[in-house]
């Protein structure tokens, strides 16, 4: 069967409240004319950072189930995009999703959401860490922040204490890895810029674009971020206009919430912030 529109298959949580994982890779990636595939990987009544009390149902047992039912249909994508796992055993999963499903060349991105200025989110350890590295070494593209690139390459996380050196040295090393574009996201060399730094291995080149810093701290901006980029790659942009559409509609979407005054652990305003993307993407 022809398929006229790009599909991509992502894999991350749902949270009911709280917009982040698959409540924005899905929306953005079918905004932007996206066939989206998902694969679930726990639904929780909101995300974690910032609330308690929250529910959670792990659907591990789910995942193998719902793959072989895919492959009963030849199910073929252009992109599989993996966000925040759960747990160790949804690592090795993945790990399999991507030999089941990569065999015709998608680009494969792995965020490797696990950690930020430079701890581990709670739930994970150095074993899902390690499990993380073995992930990254299967994709085409890898997107971690300062903290999470550390980690899956095992070295001292630099705080703010980094310069241009270190950040090219830290892409080539990811890339060696396995993959062969890596976009470093929270990189600063200035106090009042922030942006994303991407190294392409086939054309040996580095790409920066920042954008001002807005002050705060604001949930699910990495998964809009990575979401971003994936849609702008698959509506055919080259990864160094990728990473510059990401940083503008992530940028975009924290002023709408600043201005409105919301609170940022509901996550932040990319909806009405989409018809400026597909401006960008030349869809409008």
């Amino acid at each position: 069967m022809t398929r006229q529109q790009k599909r991509a298959l992502t894999i991350q949580d749902i949270s009911c409240v709280g917009r982040c994982s698959l409540t924005v890779a899905l929306p953005i990636l079918s905004a932007t004319g996206v066939e989206t595939v998902i694969l679930p990987t726990a639904i929780l009544s909101t995300h974690t950072g910032g609330f308690t009390g929250y529910t959670f149902r792990d659907l591990t047992e789910d995942i193998d189930p719902i793959c072989a039912h895919w492959k009963e249909l030849a199910l073929e994508a252009d992109a599989l995009y993996t966000g925040y796992l759960g747990s160790r055993q949804q690592q090795q999963q993945i790990a399999r999703i991507f030999d089941d499903f990569g065999a015709n060349g998608p680009l494969i991105l792995v965020d490797p959401a696990m950690a930020d200025a430079g701890q581990l989110y709670p739930a994970f350890d150095a074993e899902f860490a390690h499990g993380m590295t073995n992930l990254v070494a299967k994709a085409s593209l890898t997107v971690p922040n300062i903290t999470e690139a550390s980690l899956v390459l095992e070295k001292d996380y630099p705080g703010d204490d980094y310069d241009q050196a270190w950040v090219e040295q830290t892409l080539k090393e990811l890339s060696a890895l396995g993959p062969g574009q890596v976009v470093l996201t929270g990189v600063s060399f200035e106090e009042d810029k922030l942006g994303a730094a991407a190294y392409d291995r086939a054309l040996n080149t580095v790409e920066y674009y920042f954008t001002e810093r807005i002050p705060g701290y604001f949930h699910g901006t990495g998964d809009i971020y990575s979401s971003t980029l994936l849609a702008a790659l698959l509506n055919d942009k080259s990864l160094a206009e990728a990473i510059g559409i990401a940083c503008e509609f992530t940028v975009g979407a924290i002023r709408r919430t600043v201005a409105a005054g919301t609170e940022p652990r509901y996550g932040v305003d990319f909806e009405n912030e989409i018809g400026a993307l597909l401006q960008r993407l030349g869809k409008l």
